[in-house]
């Protein structure tokens, strides 16, 4: 079954978005120790591959999480390492 024009470019909209967040995972090592930045970088990729996934499995719609929940995780990442760990720029 094929998608209609509109979910695909929901989909692809949402995966620039993704790609976008890569901004602020980088620049995060102006906070966080360099361990962390690994950490969040290996999440990003992860969540990279389930953006692939999910395009190529002709579920566009399902991209739009993506985004949202990558910049979920870095804001939580840094917050918390602020809060209990002392992070600081």
């Amino acid at each position: 079954m094929t998608r209609p024009w509109w979910q695909w470019l929901l989909g692809w909209l949402a995966f620039a978005a993704f790609l976008a967040t890569l901004v602020f995972y980088v620049s995060s090592g102006l906070v966080a120790p360099a361990w962390a930045i690994g950490v969040l970088l290996l999440v990003w990729l992860v969540l990279l591959v389930a953006a692939i996934t999910m395009m190529r499995r002709r579920k566009p719609l399902w991209v739009l999480v993506i985004p949202v929940l990558a910049f979920l995780i870095w804001w939580a990442a840094l917050t918390a390492g602020e809060k209990w760990l002392g992070w600081t720029a």
